[in-house]
């Protein structure tokens, strides 16, 4: 999405860091700065707050805080996990609410819903301005609470575009997955055809600056992952949409993994991503989040695009006589990268509708990241090895999504299980180190490491490798 034309009405915010450290079988504690009190243990709350001056609704649990504004084009405008608040909020319009404006661009911050493509060429571009696709009053509806929390926004019929967003967000009890559906309708006489993008706006400030009272600078340690295509329709495996195209920041590693280092310069980068996921990870505080969707193979995506990452910052441009500068801080100082899912397009007669369907997963992070699966995310690789002694040495560390045990399941060198191993108990506000020995049931060849919720329920793999013996190291 082109947005250099909008960086003029944007500035900076901070907010506070954390640092963790961990060793042998150690859990790393976060820590709650100022956060509400959670409610109790079993039970998730929807209720009325007052948010930096915006009358907004709370989605709450004993690990998350979801602060949505209605009236703000239907924006969450914040999400805290374990006292870590993820989004960027712009000071400039806190606690501040501007009817649709042709012509501007009102960037309150958080998370909305957009669409694509994006321009101003002809009808089925989308100009990008705060009119009523991004700015449009939503109203609000509690659907439950208790065991589930789940909220509804429906914004306004959009005679423009043609377009209403109905969006739904569900906050379970016993987690802290968040789950979005989002709604597409045609509400016009005609066929439309669209594409509708999640677009989370994630906070790169410089935390320990701010905390310390010091001068604001940008996060050196943020990153964001997602895996590159190997069959990519896109010369490098993504696109330099706008910026320059040889930018150091981003780049793919040997293990197929698109990354992006947050700078404080303009630029957009397309990925035709088939995995599904994208994780954002903040190296300075240890904090991490994946969003989570489904690729639909079958159908086409705007641009081939699937994911679009954009980092905030002053663009570089060229004179009337062709000569590169930089524009001033000033026009685009606020720190945020946009982590951006699109879905499908969408070609809608009258009253059809289309769904987008993602999941957001905060957890604990470190300083390395090798990948996500469905139970959490690898900080540092599994490694097994057999001792002579007989026992099986484990290391590694990992972000848990879901509280409950982590249980390595054991396979003989023809894939016969040995049996199952109790690791760790893991919590997702915890991220889990190993270095132990265990005794294992026969001597394994393949070992696999497995969450189980607090339920008992297996929520999946996050790493499985071969046994290092003797004869293979």
């Amino acid at each position: 999405m082109a947005r250099q034309f909008r960086l003029a009405n944007v500035v900076a915010s901070a907010v506070l860091a954390i640092f963790f450290g961990s060793r042998g079988v150690q859990l790393a504690h976060a820590q709650a700065t100022g956060s509400p009190k959670p409610p109790a243990p079993s039970e998730c709350r929807v209720e009325e707050v007052d948010y930096r001056g915006w009358h907004a609704k709370q989605l709450s649990n004993k690990w998350v805080q979801l602060v949505v504004v209605p009236q703000n084009g239907g924006r969450v405008l914040q999400v805290t996990f374990a006292g870590h608040p993820y989004l960027f909020v712009n000071p400039q319009y806190e606690g501040k609410y501007l009817p649709p404006t042709t012509g501007q661009w009102f960037n309150y911050g958080g998370d909305k819903l957009w669409l694509l493509p994006e321009g101003n060429q002809d009808e089925r571009h989308w100009v990008g301005d705060s009119d009523v696709i991004d700015d449009g009053p939503f109203s609000f509806r509690k659907v439950s609470e208790g065991k589930a929390c789940e909220i509804e926004l429906t914004g306004p019929a959009d005679p423009q575009t043609g377009i209403q967003f109905l969006r739904t967000i569900r906050l379970d009890a016993d987690s802290p997955r968040i789950q979005f559906h989002a709604t597409m309708k045609n509400t016009s006489g005609h066929t439309v055809e669209w594409s509708m993008q999640s677009v989370s706006q994630y906070d790169t400030a410089d935390r320990s600056r701010a905390s310390a009272g010091t001068a604001s600078d940008f996060n050196h340690d943020f990153r964001v992952f997602a895996p590159a295509n190997p069959a990519s329709s896109y010369l490098n495996r993504y696109h330099v949409r706008f910026g320059p195209a040889e930018n150091r920041a981003a780049s793919i590693r040997e293990d197929g993994l698109f990354t992006l280092h947050y700078v404080h310069m303009a630029a957009e980068l397309w990925l035709d991503s088939i995995a599904g996921w994208l994780a954002v990870v903040d190296g300075s505080s240890l904090y991490a989040m994946l969003e989570r969707f489904e690729f639909a193979e079958s159908r086409p995506y705007p641009g081939k695009a699937s994911i679009i990452f954009w980092t905030n910052g002053p663009e570089v441009r060229l004179s009337q006589d062709g000569i590169p500068s930089m524009t001033s801080g000033e026009d685009a100082s606020p720190y945020y990268l946009e982590a951006e899912i699109n879905s499908p397009l969408c070609r809608l007669r009258p009253g059809e509708s289309c769904g987008l369907d993602t999941e957001w997963f905060p957890t604990r992070a470190g300083g390395e990241f090798h990948g996500a699966t469905d139970a959490g995310i690898v900080i540092r690789p599994l490694q097994a090895a057999s001792t002579e002694n007989g026992k099986l040495k484990l290391s590694g560390s990992f972000g848990v999504f879901f509280s409950g045990r982590l249980v390595a399941q054991l396979y003989s060198e023809h894939g016969a299980s040995l049996g199952n191993v109790p690791i760790a108990d893991v919590s997702p506000t915890e991220a889990v180190s190993l270095e132990m020995e265990v005794t294992p049931p026969g001597k394994p060849a393949r070992v696999s490491l497995h969450l189980e919720d607090s339920n008992g329920l297996d929520r999946g793999s996050l790493q499985e490798i071969r046994v290092n013996t003797g004869e293979n190291r």
